[in-house]
């Protein structure tokens, strides 16, 4: 089971990286393969780092010569996405917007479709606007025709939306043990569905 990791926050070393790496060391541990993408290292090298619909329907050209070729790539090869973003003005980061609008093409493809997703928000608020970023992610990865999970598993409770946490999350245990349960169900709900992704397409 091959798991992406994607950070929509500008930091490598922040709020929202430090849940995701939990949610990775987690997905590691029942044996899954991860790979981590920062959306902002992505965008920095492009020379248009925003989509301009140069083509409908995209075909990508915009990648053609970059890393982003290299990160469709991956993506193509997913069975799992674990999305994460700081809370910037109530929604996801810039960042994270952008590389997905990047990432156009794959749903040309319907590469992504039947792909398990989950998310986590990090507000420096206890309502800081987390279940609006969590929902903007969902309707993301929902264009894409994944499926998504919340942060719920039978062994625990049916959860809610992902993860939604507080700054500094070092000091958030409720959050650091959401991120696990998420972790779990989405690799059991990657598992259970492997079958709906593309044939042969998955390794």
């Amino acid at each position: 089971m091959f798991f992406v990791v994607i950070n929509g926050s500008p930091h490598h070393d922040g709020n929202t990286m430090f849940l995701l790496n939990k949610g990775l060391a987690e997905l590691e541990s029942l044996g899954g393969k991860v790979e981590t993408i920062h959306a902002a290292d992505i965008l920095r090298n492009l020379p248009v780092p925003f989509c301009t619909a140069c083509s409908s329907p995209c075909q990508g050209k915009c990648s053609e010569g970059t890393r982003l070729a290299e990160v469709l790539h991956i993506l193509r090869k997913a069975d799992g996405l674990l999305l994460g973003s700081p809370v910037y003005f109530g929604t996801i980061s810039a960042q994270l917007k952008a590389f997905w609008d990047k990432i156009r093409c794959l749903r040309t493809e319907k590469s992504l479709l039947n792909v398990v997703g989950g998310a986590v928000a990090v507000g420096a608020s206890r309502f800081g606007g987390q279940e609006g970023t969590l929902s903007t992610m969902q309707q993301m990865m929902l264009v894409q025709g994944m499926t998504l999970v919340g942060g719920g598993q039978k062994e625990f409770d049916c959860g809610h939306y992902g993860v939604a946490a507080q700054r500094p999350v070092q000091e958030d245990a409720a959050a650091q043990e959401r991120i696990v349960i998420l972790a779990r169900r989405l690799f059991e709900v990657a598992q259970a569905t492997r079958k709906l992704r593309f044939s042969g397409a998955k390794e």
